[in-house]
């Protein structure tokens, strides 16, 4: 049989209680109410009395969203507060992750009701708790609801420190993904931050290898070749060689995604040309405009000449590359500069681009570099052979000459 020590009315926990299952049964009529009140708030005394804090965390979680959408924000923001202190209370590190799990699973769960304030109520449950992974699963929760409850623009500056947060959290590879990914889909509800939204989305993929089961990173893969492709702003990218990504190139049903991937950061104009009138379809599937992607293979293959040329590129170069009339020439030169992808000054009486520098540095540009750099090097190596093999032949002559002296100078003797 279980003692019940007598509570006072003012302890908060039973406050809290109190007022939610009032609140939740105040339509049912006192006959049928206040059993159910009696009932519940005993509930809550004897896991104080025990401190079975779990157990109440749970009681008081599920009263608390039984009647949210009746309360002030006020309200419910002091409820939580108390509700998230009985955090302070558990008996180990295992009760705390499973309070935390219990709490913030319940304060997700209607997510269109006063989002921003839950948003802060995972917060300050996140500041109140020392315990590592019970902080990155709070955090993975403010994630979901930052997307559910249309409320990112809160969370988004958190990210600028989750190399931090990684320190702290120390969480594995798997959990990795799933913060890499869940950043990347808050981060995609908002156009202008898209290549925020890719830099995690590469880092998502970049978590898989070779080993490891490529399937379940298929369709993210695709996802972020295509958010590439689309984004007018963003001129390179690191999805090339990743493992994730390399396996769409064998793929039945992804292998033009691979393709058109390989034709933005390798080729030129008259390749994705080539590609569209045989893909044209494709494109439609994705949602690209032709367009568009003619505009930024345009300026890519522009990159791409002035990597390649000797620091100087001809008009009639940048016409025939580019596909476009001979007066148009400057306009696409100007573009390049404007969004800072080259460096360069145009010579009209020559007709000829000066390249100063090529801002864009894509895996082609990193090939040509490796290729100059190994020519550098042979072209050194034989300097420094003909060198020592100069020095060799002419301390050979040096030494034949004192040689000859000597002996010239014993004959005299």
């Amino acid at each position: 049989m279980t003692t019940i020590v007598p509570t006072s009315e003012e302890d908060p926990f039973l406050a809290v209680v109190r007022f939610t299952s009032q609140l939740a049964w105040a339509d049912a009529g006192p006959e049928a109410a206040e059993p159910e009140i009696t009932r519940l708030c005993r509930e809550a005394e004897e896991s104080i009395v025990a401190g079975k804090w779990l157990e109440l965390a749970s009681l008081m979680v599920t009263s608390a969203e039984l009647v949210s959408s009746k309360i002030s924000e006020k309200d419910l923001e002091c409820t939580y507060t108390i509700i998230c202190s009985l955090v302070k209370n558990a008996n180990s590190a295992e009760d705390v992750l499973e309070m935390v799990k219990a709490i913030s699973s319940k304060v997700v769960q209607q997510p269109s009701d006063k989002a921003s304030l839950r948003l802060k109520i995972l917060f300050n449950l996140y500041n109140l708790v020392d315990h590592p992974y019970a902080r990155f699963q709070v955090y993975m929760k403010a994630l979901t609801l930052a997307v559910e409850g249309k409320v990112a623009e809160y969370i988004v500056p958190s990210f600028e420190k989750i190399d931090s947060f990684l320190k702290e959290w120390s969480i594995d590879t798997k959990d990795q993904r799933q913060l890499f990914l869940a950043i990347a889909n808050v981060l995609r509800e908002n156009k202008s931050l898209v290549k925020e939204s890719l830099k995690f989305l590469t880092k998502y993929l970049a978590t898989f290898s070779n080993e490891d089961a490529l399937d379940e990173a298929k369709e993210e893969a695709v996802r972020a070749v295509i958010e590439f492709v689309k984004a007018s702003s963003i001129f390179q990218c690191d999805l090339l060689d990743l493992p994730a990504v390399a396996q769409l190139e064998k793929d039945a049903k992804y292998a033009p995604v691979y393709q058109l991937l390989k034709i933005f950061l390798t080729q030129r104009l008259n390749a994705y040309m080539e590609f569209q009138a045989a893909n044209a379809e494709c494109l439609q599937t994705y949602g690209l405009v032709d367009e568009e992607c003619v505009t930024k293979m345009r300026l890519l293959s522009l990159v791409d000449l002035a990597s390649d040329e000797s620091g100087k590129i001809p008009y009639t170069s940048i016409k025939d590359t580019l596909q476009v009339k001979e007066e148009e020439v400057e306009l696409w030169i100007v573009k390049a500069i404007t969004a800072k992808l080259i460096d360069c000054k145009m010579d009209q009486m020559n007709q000829v681009v000066i390249v100063r520098q090529v801002a864009s540095f894509g895996s082609k540009q990193w090939q040509s570099l490796r290729t100059k750099l190994a020519t550098w090097r042979d072209n050194i190596g034989n300097v420094i052979s003909t060198i020592e093999s100069n020095k060799v032949s002419e301390e050979g002559s040096q030494a034949s000459s004192a040689s000859a002296a000597t002996i010239q100078g014993l004959g005299v003797r």
